[in-house]
């Protein structure tokens, strides 16, 4: 097998075998992808003149645009680990990320200072903002003249990608350029993509998928890309018809909204040829390939292990994510970590069959990463199933975790904003099956001594203080929370409960 380069060497070779015109329109701003290698020098020069040194750490607060492709590069060209976070965090979030992270230096869009500014700790000595108003404009720092650089380990921490904290703060997984890399020609080998693709996607540059599955995957077959920085249902195939689109990526609830949208004449008159991500929920899988004209590949993987099963054409069961990949080694086992008999559910447990093929650590928690390789297996904290031809269904997430429309919520940070607020004495976060798909946000809350829940107004403060995605659509008001005998939340019964009357809807409001 051969070795994956650096990211800055890979992208210098990948521009090199490109067509001059091949590239990326990122939100209506074109870049070719020889000039994104020019641009990385460039980044990587200005970003080394900042006094930093391989292996420090830059957080990158940045909407998709060129400007941040050319911030990625050049953090990788520059040998840096870059700690891309998402836009949308609330401020107790942000705070934590910034502050955990260790960042000298934070790279931030105009309209983002005023909350880098109120949430960074005294660790953080450089702002570079893209548009000006912090220490170090970005604009300048991408226009320096290139300098000879020193080689970059492809063993070498490339980037931490923080998860969205399940039962606790979230964790950041250190991935190396290697594995990047690796996922990137996994992709393209699975999807068969050729120079004469055009890639779409609508998911940020702080998710993998985004990341290594379009942009790099793009770049690497020399095909061209269309990154747009939302999901419209309504106008999803018509920029398809519009831009050329031959293959795009979904997750969430993406397939089932789309498959939701009235029929039209034209439904299959359109250039796209496949699709892959997960999950499509089996009942609309078919249909959505005969109604749209693609053909549909599921995976199952996640940030800290990349692809683990996929599901080619050439092995194809509908309802599952496939077979175990040519990298990975996939169980599924019980409490006591003995693997179970085909057909029974249990805990998926993974390990790659090569080096540099996942995450090297949870930034910061050797404990964190010490319990999820224990046995010498990765425990996702997923359920699944394995049939007797190896076949994965995955079913749930045993972590809690709160999956909505293709995002991961955190229940500790919706449950840190509602606790914020004077009425509340206790409050349990969880999720609730959605109409659409995956979950909707439900919360519980104990009123504070002598105090009254208002839960209109409670979700006003959640609108303050919390990602438009994870803001609660159901409040229950409860005298008492369903503990174990050491004080935890029984969820499972509050979900088990599902909507009881004198449960508040926001959606029916």
């Amino acid at each position: 097998m051969t070795v994956a380069p650096s990211i800055g060497d890979w992208l210098a070779a990948a521009a090199g075998r490109a067509a001059p015109a091949a590239g990326a329109l990122v939100a209506g701003e074109a870049v070719t992808w020889h000039d994104l290698d020019a641009r990385a020098d460039r980044s990587a020069t200005g970003f080394r003149a900042l006094g930093l040194r391989p292996g420090d750490r830059v957080c990158v607060l940045m909407r998709s645009s060129v400007a941040t492709l050319a911030v990625w590069f050049g953090l990788a060209r520059a040998g840096l680990v870059e700690v891309p976070l998402n836009p949308a965090s609330g401020p107790t979030v942000l705070r934590y990320l910034l502050g955990h992270s260790g960042a000298p230096v934070v790279v931030c869009d105009a309209e983002f200072l005023d909350a880098v500014r109120a949430a960074a700790p005294d660790t953080v000595r450089t702002l570079v903002v893209h548009g000006g108003g912090g220490e170090v404009d970005l604009a300048d720092l991408l226009a320096a003249a290139p300098e000879p650089l020193p080689p970059v380990d492809p063993a070498a921490p490339a980037v931490v990608l923080y998860t969205s904290g399940t039962t606790g703060p979230p964790k950041g997984a250190v991935l190396s350029h290697r594995a990047n890399v690796n996922l990137t020609r996994h992709t393209v080998a699975l999807m068969d993509y050729t120079a004469a693709d055009r890639l779409y996607s609508v998911f940020p540059l702080f998710h993998s998928n985004a990341r290594y599955c379009s942009v790099m995957t793009a770049a690497e077959a020399g095909a061209d890309l269309v990154l747009d920085r939302a999901f419209s249902a309504s106008r999803f195939w018509d920029t398809c018809r519009a831009h050329g689109i031959t293959a795009f990526n979904y997750q969430g609830a993406m397939m089932s909204i789309l498959h939701k949208q009235p029929p039209r004449d034209d439904d299959a008159d359109n250039p796209v040829r496949v699709a892959f991500g997960a999950p499509c929920p089996p009942e609309v899988f078919a249909s959505s390939e005969r109604r749209f004209g693609i053909r549909l590949t599921e995976i199952y993987g996640s940030t800290e292990v990349s692809i683990v099963c996929d599901m080619p054409p050439s092995a194809r069961r509908i309802g599952t994510a496939g077979r175990e990949s040519a990298n990975y080694a996939v169980r599924v086992v019980d409490e006591a970590d003995e693997p179970v008999p085909a057909g029974t559910p249990g805990e998926i447990v993974v390990r790659p069959k090569h080096t540099g093929w996942m995450f090297d650590g949870y930034a910061g928690d050797p404990e964190a990463t010490a319990a999820s390789w224990r046995g010498l297996w990765f425990h996702t904290g997923d359920r699944g199933v394995l049939d007797a031809d190896g076949f994965l269904t995955f079913l749930d997430r045993m972590k809690d975790t709160i999956r909505r429309r293709g995002e991961n919520v955190s229940s500790w940070e919706v449950e840190r904003v509602v606790a914020e607020h004077p009425s509340v004495a206790q409050v349990a976060a969880y999720g609730l099956p959605s109409e659409l798909s995956e979950e909707d946000v439900a919360i519980a809350v104990v009123p504070a001594e002598g105090a009254a829940v208002d839960p209109a107004e409670l979700v006003e403060h959640c609108l303050r203080g919390l990602t438009s995605f994870a803001v609660p659509r159901y409040v229950r008001v409860l005298d008492a929370l369903p503990l174990t005998p050491s004080q935890r939340v029984e969820k499972y019964k509050l979900r088990a409960d599902g909507v009881p009357p004198g449960t508040w809807d926001r959606e029916a409001r």
